[in-house]
């Protein structure tokens, strides 16, 4: 029996990333869920274990090169190579979001750091073994600040902008070579039990499930019609 393909997901708390994870699973992958904190990403990879899936928690730090890659390197050594990076990994972003003078370069750093360098060093990490089989799955989770600043969002903004010209460059490089790479823009909030709220209407929210899905079809699409951009709202989001 063939062992099954190997999902990375970067960045798997227990909102979006870990339905990721978890639909990804569903579709026989053995996922590999990264995270900084150790316990909370291995009990997540358990979570999905009890379903019957097969998972694993990784801790890592994405802002350090060397862990990044010493993370990677146990999943090749344990897994195998991934055919999938989902990267979803983000910064803390206080509420509310400080004004431009009261941000501190260490907070601005470590923003850009954790949203677009970390998957710079992800990306080198899967992509020799994707370019060798001609094929492979990067998707990067964006935001509206993607694409537009706002006040008082400039260590999001900057840090997703950075994210998106990352993927618009991999995707011209690597598309050509098999490799599949999408950045998707999540203009909303998503609904957790940290974020739900009596005064709105439960489907004003994003469903971290029904948005998993989204993450699943951009993997399975024929590459005849691969999207690289995909921007989803709640229905009554307004933009």
């Amino acid at each position: 029996m063939a062992a099954p393909q190997v999902a990375v997901v970067v960045g798997a708390g227990p909102g979006l990333g870990f339905a990721v994870a978890r639909r990804f699973a569903a579709g026989g992958f053995h996922v590999a869920l990264m995270s900084r904190t150790a316990e909370r990403v291995e009990a997540l990879a358990q979570q999905i274990v009890k379903d019957g899936h097969q998972a694993t928690g990784v801790a890592v730090d994405v802002t350090d090169a060397h862990s990044v890659k010493a993370a990677f390197d146990s999943v090749r050594k344990k897994l195998g190579d991934p055919s999938v990076l989902v990267y979803n990994a983000n910064t803390s972003f206080p509420w509310p979001p400080p004004k431009f003078m009261d941000i501190t370069p260490e907070h601005f750093e470590g923003s850009i750091a954790a949203q677009a360098t970390g998957a710079f060093y992800a990306a080198q990490e899967v992509l020799p073994a994707m370019i060798d089989k001609k094929s492979g799955t990067i998707l990067l989770t964006g935001a509206t600040a993607s694409l537009r600043g706002g006040a008082s969002f400039a260590t999001l903004a900057v840090g997703k902008f950075a994210l998106r010209a990352l993927g618009q460059s991999l995707a011209r490089e690597f598309h050509p070579q098999g490799i599949h790479v999408a950045h998707v823009i999540v203009d909303g909030q998503i609904r957790s039990e940290r974020y739900a709220s009596p005064s709105r209407a439960p489907d004003s929210f994003l469903d971290s499930d029904a948005l998993a899905e989204q993450y699943w079809q951009l993997h399975v699409q024929d590459k005849t019609v691969w999207t690289h951009e995909l921007d989803v709202r709640p229905y009554l989001e307004k933009f």
